[in-house]
């Protein structure tokens, strides 16, 4: 899981593809937790494109996205937002959210 710059961001949403983007900020001790769990499931999906972006960086998409906390996953599909995670419970319920999307 690679960090996404801002134009990696807009690249991925105006190219209409599906991906997932990982939102965090490095003192959140939660966010630590859920970008390990994160992480195990891109093992597990390697051909599933995923990313992260510091939050601290980039509060605008925040804004853009409509997003109330962190850590946040939203999976974009066909370039629109499809879903907001908040809570990521455990890697088997993140697998099965990322699968189904």
């Amino acid at each position: 899981m690679q960090e996404w710059s801002r134009q990696e961001i807009e690249e991925t949403v105006k190219g209409k593809k599906s991906a997932l983007l990982y939102l965090y900020t490095p003192m959140c001790g939660t966010c630590q937790m859920a970008g390990k769990m994160l992480a195990v499931a891109a093992e597990l999906l390697p051909h599933r494109e995923i990313g992260k972006a510091d939050l601290n960086y980039m509060p605008e998409i925040a804004e853009q996205w409509g997003v109330e906390s962190v850590p946040c996953l939203i999976i974009f599909k066909e370039g629109n937002v499809y879903e907001k995670l908040y809570a990521f419970r455990s890697v088997p319920y993140l697998l099965e959210k990322i699968r189904n999307s």
